[in-house]
């Protein structure tokens, strides 16, 4: 029978798990795979499973749980294997970069951050401080009959979108890469410019949360930063 796989450990970790179930209807109950070294907390995989709350949230539960007894490698939602004899040749497999990551993770947590601009915001600034911008909106304004204006326009405002996002991304990276033993960066998406994950030493949590509340007031109202965390070290698995 295909099984899910939750997250996996040191096999010295505590494995508290008794009062935990598993994803599925009726939940399933949670077991341990291990070999020398590490364990894997896994249930049977149901068959058609989605990623409904009740679901999503035993898988989460199960992480959070063993992160608060030690270092965890946290499966996405939705990892299955064939048996236990498979999650067991992963374990082996992978036993010295398993082992590494676990010492990586340790004493730590995720950050996930996106940010994002207001576009009418942007493009107002642009405009204010782009001469040649500020020119060809104002050819087009005052009825230039020229049908290569806008098309020149567009591409000049999404040359200075895009480099001054860039510049904006590096500048939130560069206040937050001390702060942080590791990131992991995503495409953006949307309005979006920058979607990165960090991993935060529990010691530097609360510095950490601050620096990016003093990030989010110097940019201003127009930007929306969301730091969601502390969460399960997902990114850095």
């Amino acid at each position: 029978m295909a099984v899910y796989v939750y997250s996996v450990v040191a096999t010295t970790h505590p494995q508290r798990l008794d009062d935990l179930t598993g994803v599925g209807d009726p939940p399933a109950t949670l077991r341990t795979v291990s070999n020398r070294k590490l364990t894997a907390v896994v249930s049977d995989a149901p068959e058609n499973l989605r990623p409904k709350r009740r679901d999503l949230t035993a898988h989460q539960d199960v992480q959070e749980r063993l992160m608060a007894d030690g270092p965890v490698l946290p499966l996405q939602f939705g990892f299955t294997a064939a048996d236990d004899e498979a999650v067991r040749a992963v374990l082996e497999e992978h036993a010295d970069a398993f082992s590494e990551r676990l010492r990586a993770v340790k004493g730590c947590t995720e950050y996930h951050l996106k940010a994002a601009q207001d576009e009418d915001a942007m493009l107002r600034r642009v405009l204010e401080e782009s001469d040649e911008a500020r020119s060809l909106n104002e050819q087009i304004r005052g009825g230039a009959n020229d049908p290569g204006l806008p098309l020149a326009l567009g591409e000049l405002v999404a040359q200075e979108v895009q480099a001054r996002q860039e510049q904006l991304a590096a500048s939130v990276l560069k206040a937050l890469r001390p702060l942080a033993r590791e990131e992991s960066a995503s495409p953006a998406t949307g309005n979006d410019f920058l979607n990165v994950s960090f991993l935060v030493a529990r010691d530097d949590e609360e510095e950490f949360r601050t620096s990016v509340q003093k990030l989010a007031a110097e940019l201003g109202a127009d930007f929306d930063l969301r730091l969601r965390g502390p969460l399960p070290a997902y990114s850095f698995v």
